[in-house]
C-alpha cells in the first residue's frame, strides 16, 4: 500500500462490484494509502480484481442473484472484514436505495449519493416528474400506464414512432422503437418481461421518438454542503441496440453556450434532488442543437474517464473524499476542458458474427502504451472469460491535443491491441475509425447501426420496428444447436490474436446458444 491522505478519510473500502470497475476504484484507493476488500463470486474466484485488492471475500454462486445482487451477503462481507466504507461501482447494486440503506443501518459509509436522492432520481419517471416541475425541457411523453389501452392512447396522442422504455433501469434493457401500429402491442408486451426481468419491475413509459439524435450527458460532483457543479458533458451517441460502445469528451456539438445550458439544467436538477457525490444527467440533442432531458445516472458512469482526462479530475478519488465529508474543493470556474479523448469499451463479443458473445480463454493480453493511452482492465492472460456476466473485459481511453489527434491516437493504440483465445469488437472500432461521420463529428444514436449496415448488407437486421428481432426461441433448439456440435465433434483450433482463429464447432454452437440469453448485468 502506498503512503497518502487516504489515512485521514478511511482504513479500508470493500468494492462491491467486479472487473474493470472494482480494479479502477482499487487503484485509486491504493493511491490514497486505504485499504481494498473485493467480493467475489465462484466463478470470479481467479479474477484480477480479486488478485488485485489487499483482501477479497467470497459471497455466493456465480448468479449475480445469489452474489453481486444480494445485499445481505455484501454488507456481511463489509462488517466481516472490518471495512470503513462501500463503494459500488457501476451496474449491480449501485443505484439501489436499499443498499445504500443498508450499508448504513450497518454503520459504514456508502460511497455515492444519498438514497432520498437515488428515490427521486433513480425512477426515469420520477426524475422526468421533478424536471417537468421545474419547467425544464423533457421529451414529450407519458406515465403511469397501466394497460395497453393506456399504451395505445399515448402513443396516438403523441404520435409515432415512440419509444417504449423501462422505467427502472437503463442499458437499453425494456427499451423499444415502435414504428407502425401494429408492432405496439408486441413492442409494449416484449419491453414489459424484459423489464421485469432486468430489474423486478415491469413498468413502462412512452416517449416520442426523435429522429437521429444525439445522446449527451453532463458529469456532476457534489458535496453535502450543497455545492454542486458539472465537468462538462460527454458524447455517448454511438450504441448499438441502446447499448453504448465508445464515448467521448467534449462532445463535437457542444459550444460554450450549449455546453453552459445543459450544465446549467443538469445541477438544477441535480438541486432539487438533493444530490450530492458523483453522477450524471442524460440528454437527447436535435439536429436543431435543442435539447431534452431524459435521466440522471446516480452513479459513475462506465465513460468516466474520457471527463477525468479531459478535465484533469479524478472521480473517484473525489467521491472518497466526499463520502468522508470533505467539502468539494472545486469550483465551476475552476473547471477546464483541455483537449480531447475518446473511450472503447472492449468487449468478448464477435462483430463479424452479429456480436455473438465470445466466452473462453484469454491465450494472449497485450495492451497497447504511448503518450495519451490509458488503459482500465478488468482481466489477464490465462483469464477464462465466462458467460455469467457482461461481457466488458476492458475500457481503451486516449488523449490527444484536439479530436483529430485522439482519434488518430486510438487508431493507433487499437492496432497495438493484441488479444488471443477469442473474438473481440477491436476490429469494430478500427471500422468506426473509418468512417466519414465518425471523422467528421457528425454523430447520432443511429450511426453504429449505419456502419454495421453497411459493412454487411447480406446480414438481416435483428431489431425490426416492433423490437423483437430474430433469436433462438426455446430451450429446445439451444440444446438441440449444442447437441449437434457434440455429434459433430470439436475441430482443433489455433491461438488467437486480434480476433482471427478460426473456432470450434462446440464454441460455435455455444455462441449461437447464447445470443439472446447473454445477460448484460453490469454496466449502462
Amino acid at each position: 500500500m502506498f503512503p497518502g491522505i487516504g489515512r485521514l478519510l478511511f482504513k479500508k473500502i470493500l468494492v462491491a462490484n467486479r472487473g474493470e470497475i472494482a480494479v479502477r476504484v482499487m487503484r485509486a484507493c491504493r493511491e490514497m494509502g486505504i485499504g481494498t476488500v473485493a467480493v467475489y463470486s465462484e466463478a470470479d474466484r481467479r479474477s484480477l480484481h480479486v488478485r488485485y485488492a489487499d483482501e477479497a471475500v467470497a459471497i455466493g454462486p456465480a448468479a449475480s442473484r445469489e452474489s453481486y445482487l444480494n445485499i445481505a451477503r455484501v454488507v456481511d462481507a463489509a462488517r466481516s472484514i472490518g471495512a470503513d466504507a462501500v463503494h459500488p461501482g457501476y451496474g449491480f447494486l449501485s443505484e439501489n436505495p436499499a443498499f445504500a440503506r443498508a450499508v448504513a443501518d450497518a454503520r459504514l459509509t456508502f460511497i455515492g449519493p444519498p438514497p432520498e436522492a437515488m428515490e427521486r432520481l433513480g425512477s426515469k419517471t420520477g426524475a422526468r416528474d421533478l424536471a417537468v416541475g421545474a419547467g425544464l425541457p423533457v421529451v414529450p411523453g407519458a406515465q403511469d400506464l397501466r394497460s395497453f389501452e393506456d399504451v395505445q392512447e399515448a402513443a396516438k396522442r403523441i404520435g409515432l414512432p415512440v419509444m417504449l422504455k423501462a422505467a427502472a433501469g437503463g442499458g437499453g434493457k425494456g427499451m423499444r422503437t415502435v414504428t407502425a401500429p401494429e408492432h405496439l402491442k408486441s413492442a409494449w408486451r416484449d419491453a414489459c418481461s424484459e423489464a421485469y426481468n432486468a430489474f423486478g419491475d415491469d413498468t413502462i413509459f412512452i416517449e416520442k421518438l426523435i429522429e437521429r439524435p444525439r445522446h449527451v450527458e453532463i458529469q456532476l460532483l457534489g458535496d453535502r454542503y450543497g455545492n454542486l457543479i458539472h465537468l462538462g458533458e460527454r458524447e455517448c451517441s454511438l450504441q448499438r441496440r441502446h447499448q453504448k460502445v465508445m464515448e467521448e469528451c467534449p462532445s463535437p456539438v457542444a459550444d460554450k453556450d450549449l455546453r453552459c445550458r445543459m450544465g446549467e439544467t443538469a445541477v438544477r436538477l441535480g438541486q432539487l434532488a438533493g444530490y450530492w457525490n458523483a453522477g450524471t444527467a442524460e440528454f437527447l440533442v436535435d439536429a436543431q442543437r435543442n435539447f431534452y432531458f431524459l435521466e440522471v445516472n446516480a452513479r459513475l458512469q462506465v465513460e468516466h474517464p474520457v471527463t477525468e482526462l479531459v478535465t484533469g479530475v479524478d472521480l473517484v478519488k473525489e467521491q472518497i473524499r466526499i463520502a468522508a465529508g470533505e467539502r468539494l474543493t472545486i469550483r465551476q470556474e475552476d473547471v477546464a476542458m483541455r483537449g480531447a479523448a475518446i473511450e472503447c469499451r472492449i468487449s468478448a463479443e464477435d462483430p463479424a458474427r452479429d456480436f455473438f458473445p465470445s466466452p473462453g480463454l484469454i491465450t494472449a493480453w497485450r495492451l497497447p502504451e504511448g503518450p495519451g493511452v490509458r488503459n482500465d482492465s478488468g482481466v489477464y492472460e490465462g483469464w477464462r472469460v465466462p458467460l455469467d456476466y457482461d461481457p466488458l473485459m476492458a475500457k481503451l481511453i486516449v488523449w490527444g491535443g484536439d479530436r483529430n489527434e485522439a482519434a488518430a491516437r486510438l487508431g493507433r493504440a487499437l492496432d497495438e491491441y493484441e488479444v488471443g483465445g477469442l473474438e473481440t469488437t477491436i476490429p469494430f472500432f478500427r471500422r468506426v475509425l473509418k468512417n466519414e461521420d465518425f471523422l467528421a463529428g457528425r454523430l447520432d444514436t443511429g450511426l453504429v447501426g449505419r456502419i454495421i449496415a453497411g459493412s454487411a448488407p447480406e446480414r438481416a437486421d435483428h431489431e425490426s420496428a416492433g423490437g423483437a428481432g430474430d433469436r433462438v426461441s426455446s430451450e429446445a433448439e439451444i440444446a438441440a444447436v449444442l447437441a449437434a456440435a457434440l455429434e459433430a465433434g470439436s475441430a482443433p483450433r489455433t491461438p488467437a490474436v486480434n480476433g482471427t482463429s478460426p473456432s470450434s464447432a462446440w464454441k460455435q454452437a455455444g455462441r449461437e446458444a447464447q445470443l439472446h440469453n447473454w445477460p448484460r448485468r453490469g454496466r449502462l
